[in-house]
């Protein structure tokens, strides 16, 4: 588990859905004690708690081209390793490897899921938001998928941007009372 600095309350942020343009821009590196940069993250948490089934949120999803994102696995069934709700800004992906087909979903894309190829281990580094202090997690499995997922939305990416052709999306079978995801994340 990651020790994660206290955050204020966040509020619920309206998420954005594709073609919007902040969803394709990179985010900028942002200071993890920036009061803005702190409330965002917990905005993110916020929004993530309520919406079902969600597993991750970039910031680009709530309209802001920054790089921050919140992930937490905990709840979800294909959950193999966890460290728990992770709040990361700046963050990077260090080192992979073996990659693996799996289905993905996401609250941005909301009538679609795709077979992406992701790595089955991963390393990321990155800040907590408040204290700046350089984390990093080694982490497998649905975990691992998540992250990379989250990663990409700070490079403006989205799933859709990784499945190999339009043989590998589907329609999604499964709507909840909120904009959700499926396997990705966020």
């Amino acid at each position: 588990m990651i020790e994660l600095p206290t955050l204020p309350e966040g509020r619920v942020r309206d998420v954005v859905r594709a073609p919007a343009a902040v969803l394709a821009a990179p985010g900028s590196p942002v200071d993890p004690a920036d009061e803005a940069v702190v409330q965002l993250c917990a905005d993110l948490v916020a929004t993530m708690r309520v919406s079902p089934g969600c597993v991750g949120l970039a910031a680009q999803q709530v309209g802001v081209a920054a790089r921050a994102f919140c992930v937490d696995v905990s709840q979800h069934p294909k959950t193999r390793t966890c460290h728990g709700l992770i709040v990361l800004v700046n963050a990077e992906l260090v080192a992979s490897s073996k990659n693996e087909k799996g289905r993905e979903g996401c609250m941005s894309v909301p009538d679609l899921t795709g077979d992406v190829k992701r790595a089955t281990r991963a390393t990321v580094r990155g800040q907590l938001p408040v204290t700046g202090e350089t984390v990093e997690i080694v982490t497998d499995a649905f975990e691992a998928r998540a992250l990379q997922h989250e990663l990409d939305h700070c490079q403006g990416l989205l799933f859709l941007d990784r499945v190999a052709g339009a043989h590998a999306l589907y329609a999604r079978k499964v709507y909840l009372d909120a904009p959700v995801e499926d396997d990705g994340a966020g």
